[in-house]
C-alpha cells in the first residue's frame, strides 16, 4: 500500500471525509510527485499548503527538504496532522495553522503555494494568492501549483472561447497561467463527480500605465453583464471607484461621456484581449487628465 493510502486510512479512521468541507483526498503518489515537481519545490523554498487534510502532498513537500507552513480548518484532521507529522512540526520544518485560509494571516517570505484545494474556494483562494503576491511588505510569490476542478483551470486559462470572462481576465493581470496533468475522479477518496486538473500560476511582474484596481474593475462590470456591449455596462461608475486613488463617480461619468462613441464601447467584452482592456483603462484615465 502507497503512503498516501495509509495517510488517507487513518484520516479517515478518525472521522469520515466532511462533504461541507469538499474533502476528497488524493491517493495515487504519481499525482503528488507530479504537482510537487511542476512546482519545482526545493529545499531553499517556504511553501504554503492549504487545505492538507491527510497530508499526504505535506509528506511529499516535506521530502524535498523545503519548509512547509499548512493551514487546514478542520479540526480532526489537524489532529491527524500533529500525530502524523510530530518529527517534522518539532523541528520547524513544517508549521500548522489551524483555521481558515481565506482569513488567516498568511506567514512572511512564503516563496511558493502548492495545494490540492477544497473546490468550493477557489476563487476566492485565488483572490487570497493574488493579495499575498502584491502585498507590499512581503515578497511575491514565485510560483502557484492548485489542484482543482478541470472547469475552473479551464476558466482561469481561458482555454476555450466559452472561457473567457472576468476570473481568467483578472488572473492574466498578475499571472501567466498553464495546465498540467488531467487527473481522474480514482486518484481520490471518496471519488468526486468531475475531473481535475493541475493549474500553475507564474507571476510576470507586468507594470500596468494605469492603476491595476481600475481594470480589475472594469473588466469585472463588463463580464457581470457579458451579453451587452460596454456602452450600456460601464455607464454607471463602479460601486467601489472610490477606493481607487484619484477616482470617484463623477470623474468616471465625465471619462465615460467623453468616450461613449469611442468604437470600443460597442464591443462586448469577450472580445477584449487583455491589451485591449489596459489601452480601455488608459483611456479612461486621460480623460481626466485632458489628453
Amino acid at each position: 500500500m502507497n503512503r498516501a493510502r495509509r495517510l488517507v486510512d487513518a484520516l479517515r479512521a478518525l472521522q469520515p471525509p466532511k462533504k461541507a468541507l469538499g474533502q476528497h483526498f488524493l491517493v495515487l503518489d504519481e499525482v503528488l510527485e507530479a504537482t510537487v515537481a511542476w512546482a519545482e519545490v526545493n529545499s531553499d523554498d517556504h511553501v504554503l499548503e492549504v487545505g492538507p487534510g491527510p497530508g499526504v502532498l505535506t509528506e511529499a513537500l516535506l521530502a524535498t527538504g523545503c519548509t512547509v507552513t499548512a493551514i487546514e480548518l478542520d479540526e480532526g484532521a489537524c489532529e491527524h496532522l500533529k500525530r502524523a507529522f510530530s518529527e517534522a512540526l518539532t523541528s520547524r520544518q513544517l508549521t500548522l495553522l489551524e483555521g481558515d485560509a481565506l482569513t488567516v494571516n498568511w506567514p512572511n517570505g512564503i516563496t511558493k503555494v502548492v495545494a490540492n484545494i477544497p473546490y468550493q474556494i477557489s476563487s476566492p483562494l485565488i483572490d487570497r494568492i493574488t493579495k499575498a503576491h502584491r502585498h507590499p511588505h512581503s515578497e511575491p510569490l514565485e510560483q502557484v501549483v492548485l489542484l482543482v476542478q478541470e472547469e475552473f483551470a479551464e476558466r482561469v486559462v481561458m482555454e476555450y472561447e466559452s472561457d473567457v470572462g472576468s476570473l481568467g481576465m483578472v488572473v492574466a493581470l498578475d499571472f501567466d497561467a498553464d495546465m498540467g496533468i488531467r487527473v481522474g475522479p480514482h486518484a481520490f477518496s471518496p471519488m468526486p463527480k468531475i475531473h481535475s486538473r493541475l493549474l500553475k500560476l507564474e507571476p510576470h511582474d507586468e507594470d500596468w500605465p494605469c492603476d491595476r484596481r481600475l481594470l480589475v474593475m472594469m473588466i469585472q462590470q463588463a463580464f457581470a453583464e457579458r451579453r451587452k456591449k460596454l456602452r450600456s455596462t460601464l455607464k454607471r461608475p463602479p460601486k467601489r471607484i472610490g477606493r481607487v486613488p484619484g477616482w470617484h463617480a463623477s470623474r468616471w461619468r465625465t471619462a465615460y461621456e467623453a468616450l461613449v462613441d469611442d468604437e470600443r464601447m460597442e464591443q462586448r467584452p469577450e472580445v477584449f484581449e487583455l491589451d485591449d482592456w489596459v489601452e480601455l483603462g488608459m483611456a479612461f484615465v486621460e480623460v481626466e487628465n485632458g489628453a
